[in-house]
């Protein structure tokens, strides 16, 4: 998988931003010296980059989030270090964005400058089993609201379709033809349909561009 410099997650609440990026930065950090990840959720405090801070400290991935992650104060504040995402351009960085369009209005700040160095992705992370995205035209209806609040324009589609512990291959076999449709909608590609470890090797040969979540299944067990 290769990189742009920044890596936007954007989907609907549960959809399961959080582990893939944080699955995303230890990926990243195979290809690039200086690596961080950005969490700019400040809708939902209860899934957080911060779980993983050790893992990522331990990797050498730097991590931006509130001051108040994981804390009892909820107060929706972004640090100032949030914009070396876009002032540093030899940083690279996956950033998780809140849930729906409430959330993805933090990131309308930092649109100027990334639209301007035009070197990301916008990746929409799709869940079939979540009650609002469960079909295409409610998918695509969530898609546009996040895109008029973070005013950046997505370049792909990521299918996480699963029922956190219960799933099983039969769940994410029967999402495929969703996440293509999802692709096909909205003229985007389908960038990787994304699984437990566990299930990746039985299914490597079955789904095209599988990306197996191996690295937190604490975290993947929380959505």
């Amino acid at each position: 998988m290769k990189f742009k410099r920044l890596t936007l997650l954007a989907g609907h609440y549960g959809s399961g931003k959080t582990n893939i990026a944080v699955n995303l930065a230890f990926e990243l950090k195979k290809q690039a010296d200086r690596v961080a990840i950005g969490d700019l959720d400040i809708v939902n405090p209860y899934f957080r980059t911060k779980d993983s801070a050790q893992g990522l400290a331990e990797a050498g991935v730097s991590l931006i989030c509130s001051p108040y992650a994981n804390t009892n104060v909820d107060i929706p504040a972004l640090p100032q270090e949030m914009y070396a995402l876009t002032d540093d351009q030899t940083l690279h960085a996956i950033v998780d964005i809140g849930g729906d369009d409430r959330g993805a209005l933090a990131l309308g700040r930092y649109a100027p400058a990334i639209l301007e160095e035009n070197n990301y992705d916008m990746w929409l992370v799709v869940n079939r089993y979540r009650p609002l995205t469960s079909n295409v035209a409610d998918t695509l209806e969530v898609m546009n609201e996040i895109l008029v609040a973070s005013k950046i324009p997505f370049t792909g589609i990521v299918n996480n379709s699963n029922l956190g512990a219960d799933t099983t291959e039969e769940t994410i076999l029967s999402s495929v033809a969703y996440g293509q449709a999802v692709a096909e909608a909205s003229g985007l590609p389908l960038i990787m349909t994304t699984v437990q470890q566990k299930f990746f090797e039985s299914l490597k040969n079955k789904i095209p561009d599988l990306f197996p979540l191996g690295l937190q299944s604490r975290v993947f067990d929380k959505q």
